[in-house]
C-alpha cells in the first residue's frame, strides 16, 4: 500500500512524481512513465531496469522533454503507447521524438523513435540507453552480437570495468531465469556498454554513439534520426502465467559476516566555517569521530580558511583531516610548502592529510585526452616531504570512477578515499534508492585493487559538490528531482535519513576506516546553515542517522539478512553477551510489514511483526 505521510516529510518537496502506468502483454509487465519503460519483467523476474530515450545537454544534463499527443492502448493481449517528445535547447532550438511503442503476448516489445529538429540541435547523446539490473546478473553469461555480425560469448564484469566491456554492438543476450533468455536487438546505429557501477547506478547501461566519437555534436536541421529498440525473450517452459502473489513480510534471519563500525565524519568547507562555530554544542552532541576540512587553493581559499579550521578543530574531541586540492600551477613540492606555512601560520595541525591533484576532480571519458597533470608519485613525495610525520591520504575528491581509471600508486599511502553521488544521470526517487545496490560491488572492487589497505568513503550526498562530467553542477531555485544538481529537497526530509543509513548498511563489510556522509552545516548539513530558508541550525532528519552512527562507530556490527533488500536494509550491532540493538531501514514509499523471524525483543518478546512505514528507520533492543 501507498503512504499516506504528507509528501514533503518525505521527499521536502510538495511535489511528487507521477505514478507509472503499468503495461503487460502476457508473461511480459513493464512500467511507462515520463516516456520511458521501467522495471520491465517477464513472469515477475526482472529482464530490463529500463528502456529510455534521452537527450543530453552539452554538460551532460538530461533534457525533461514535454509529452504531447500521449496515447496509451491497454488490450487483453498486449498494449501500444505513442507519443512526440519535444526539447527545448538554448538559442531557440528544438528536437521533435516521434515514439512508438508496442507489445503482444508471446511476441517482442519495440521501441522505436524518429527525431527531427527544424533548427538543428546540439548534444551530448541523443538516442536510447539500455539498461540491465546488476544483482543476480553481474559475472553471469552473456551472448555480445557486433554490428559487423560477430558474435562473442563472454560475461558480464564482475569487478567494475573502468572502461566499456563491450563495444561495436547490435544485440545482446542473457538469461533472465534457467528457462527465459532475453535478447535486445538495437537498431539505427552503433551501441556501447559502460558499467554504470563506476557511479554507483545499479545498472549495466548500454547507450548509443560511441564515446570516442567527438561530442557535442549537431543534428543537421531536417534530418530525421531513426533508432528501434526489440526486445526478445525465450521461455522453454512454454507454461501459463504464474498468479501474481500476495505482498508478503519482509523476513529477517542472522547473516555470517561481522566486523568493526567505521568512525563517521562530516565536511566542512570554508564557506560553512562560521556556522559550524556558531553550532559548536550541536556539534559536540553529534560527536563525529573525524572532521574533513575542505580546502581548495584555486577557489580562493587561503590563511583565514585555515585559520577557522584551526579553531574549530580546537573545540573538537575526535580527530581532523584536511582534504587539499592542489592546484599544481607550480611544481607540487613548492605548492605543498607553501600550504605547508600556511597551516603552521594558522595553528592548524590535522591528524591526516588528503592530497589531490585539482584536476582531478575532472573526468577523463573514453577517447578524451588526459589533461595536463604532474605524475601522482611526484604528488605525494611533495606530500611526504611537506607534511612530514603526517598520516597522508590519496585517491579522489571525486568519485570511485575517477579513482577506478586513474589507480593511484598506493604503496607510500596510509589509506585511500573516493566519493560517490547518486544523482549523476538520474533523480527519480527509485534510481537514487537503487544506486544504494551498487555499493558492494564499488568497495569490493577498491579492495581488489587496493588489498587492505585502509580505506575511507566520502563526502558522499544525495546532492552534488562536484560536477565532474560538466563545466558546472545544476542549480536547483524551485527544488525539483534534477540529476546534477548542488542541492535536493530529498536531503531535507526523511528519504535522505533513510538513504544515509541504507548507505551504510551496504558498505559495512567494506571495513571502513571512515565513513563521511553530509556536511555539518549547509545545503549538504544536518543542519540548515546560513542563507538557507531555514533558520540557521534547524536540524533535518539525516541528522538522527548519522547520530546513531557516531555513536556505534568502534562498536561490533553483524549482518542481518532481509527477504528484500530491495525494500529493507537491516543490521545488528552489539554482541550476544552484551546489549545487542537491530537497526533497520524501510527504502521505500510503501510501508512494509517486518517478520523477526528467530530474533526476540527485549521489550514485548512475544511480538513477532511489525510496521515500518515509508523510508522509516528503527532500532530496537534484542535479547540473547
Amino acid at each position: 500500500m501507498t503512504t499516506t505521510i504528507d509528501p514533503f516529510q518525505l521527499y521536502g518537496t510538495h511535489e511528487t512524481e507521477t505514478s507509472p502506468a503499468r503495461l503487460t502483454a502476457g508473461k511480459l509487465a513493464a512500467d511507462f512513465k515520463d516516456g520511458n519503460l521501467r522495471s520491465i519483467c517477464y513472469d515477475g523476474s526482472e529482464v530490463l531496469r529500463a528502456v529510455s530515450y534521452l537527450v543530453r545537454d552539452r554538460d551532460w544534463g538530461t533534457y525533461a522533454p514535454r509529452i504531447d499527443d500521449l496515447r496509451i492502448d491497454q488490450r487483453e493481449s498486449g498494449f501500444s503507447v505513442s507519443f512526440i517528445a519535444r526539447c527545448a535547447g538554448p538559442f531557440d532550438t528544438e528536437l521533435a521524438i516521434d515514439v512508438k511503442i508496442a507489445a503482444e503476448e508471446g511476441e517482442a516489445l519495440t521501441f522505436e523513435a524518429v527525431a527531427l529538429s527544424a533548427t538543428g540541435f546540439e548534444t551530448n547523446r541523443c538516442g536510447f540507453c539500455i539498461l540491465h539490473p546488476i544483482v543476480g546478473v553481474a559475472g553471469m553469461p552473456v551472448s555480445v552480437e557486433h554490428v559487423d555480425g560477430r558474435s562473442e560469448d563472454t560475461h558480464f564484469p564482475d569487478l567494475i570495468e573502468p572502461w566499456q566491456p563491450f563495444k561495436d554492438m547490435r544485440a545482446i543476450t542473457h538469461s533472465v531465469s534457467p528457462h527465459v533468455t532475453a535478447e535486445c536487438r538495437m537498431e539505427g546505429d552503433t551501441f556501447e556498454m559502460e558499467d554504470q557501477r563506476n557511479w554507483s547506478d545499479a545498472s549495466y547501461k548500454t547507450y548509443v554513439r560511441p564515446l570516442a566519437l567527438p561530442w557535442p555534436y549537431h543534428i543537421p536541421a531536417g534530418e530525421p534520426v531513426r533508432q528501434r529498440i526489440i526486445l526478445t525473450l525465450g521461455d522453454m517452459r512454454r507454461s501459463t502465467r504464474t498468479p501474481a502473489s500476495a505482498q508478503r513480510p519482509v523476513t529477517l534471519s542472522l547473516g555470517d559476516k561481522s566486523g568493526t563500525m567505521p568512525a563517521i565524519g562530516l565536511v566542512i568547507t570554508p564557506e560553512e566555517a562560521e556556522a559550524t562555530l556558531l553550532a559548536r554544542d550541536r556539534l559536540h552532541e553529534i560527536a563525529p569521530q573525524e572532521l574533513l576540512f575542505h580546502f581548495d587553493p584555486g577557489a580562493g581559499h587561503g590563511i583565514d580558511a585555515l585559520k577557522s579550521f584551526a579553531a574549530i578543530a580546537a573545540g573538537h574531541t575526535g580527530r581532523s583531516t584536511l582534504e587539499i586540492a592542489l592546484p599544481c600551477r607550480l611544481p607540487p613540492l613548492a605548492e605543498a610548502q607553501q600550504i605547508a606555512t600556511l597551516m603552521q601560520d594558522a595553528g592548524l595541525k590535522p591528524d591526516a592529510l588528503v592530497l589531490s591533484p585539482s584536476v582531478d576532480r575532472q573526468s577523463t571519458p573514453p577517447g578524451s585526452k588526459w589533461p595536463e597533470c604532474p605524475p601522482l608519485e611526484e604528488v605525494y613525495a611533495a606530500g611526504r616531504a611537506a607534511f612530514a610525520g603526517m598520516r597522508l591520504g590519496g585517491g579522489m575528491l571525486s568519485y570511485f570512477t575517477e579513482l577506478n581509471r586513474k589507480r593511484v600508486p598506493a604503496d607510500s599511502l596510509a589509506f585511500i578515499t573516493h566519493c560517490t553521488n547518486p544523482i549523476v544521470h538520474a533523480a527519480d526517487d527509485l534510481s537514487v534508492m537503487q544506486t544504494l545496490e551498487a555499493l558492494p560491488f564499488i568497495t569490493r572492487s577498491v579492495r581488489a585493487i587496493y588489498g587492505d589497505k585502509p580505506y575511507r568513503i566520502g563526502p558522499s550526498t544525495i546532492p552534488m559538490r562536484q560536477n565532474p562530467y560538466g563545466s558546472r553542477t545544476m542549480d536547483n531555485p524551485y527544488g525539483g528531482r534534477i540529476a546534477m544538481a548542488n542541492t535536493d529537497p530529498r536531503h531535507n526530509a526523511r528519504f535522505g535519513n533513510a538513504f544515509a543509513l541504507g548507505y551504510a548498511a551496504r558498505t559495512l563489510d567494506a571495513g571502513l576506516e571512515c565513513l563521511t556522509l553530509s556536511a555539518f552545516t549547509g545545503a549538504f548539513g544536518l543542519i540548515a546553515g546560513n542563507n538557507e530558508p531555514s533558520a540557521p541550525g534547524t536540524p533535518r532528519p539525516l541528522l538522527a542517522a548519522v547520530s546513531t552512527l557516531s555513536r556505534l562507530a568502534g562498536g561490533t556490527w553483524q549482518e542481518c539478512l532481509t527477504s528484500d533488500p530491495t525494500a529493507v536494509l537491516a543490521f545488528i550491532t552489539g554482541t550476544p553477551r552484551a546489549s545487542r540493538q537491530l537497526h533497520l531501514v524501510n527504502i521505500t514509499p510503501y510501508a512494509q510489514e517486518i517478520d523477526l523471524g528467530a530474533f526476540r525483543l527485549t521489550k514485548h518478546p512475544g511480538n513477532r511483526r511489525f510496521t515500518l512505514t515509508a523510508y522509516a528507520t528503527a532500532c530496537v533492543d534484542l535479547t540473547g
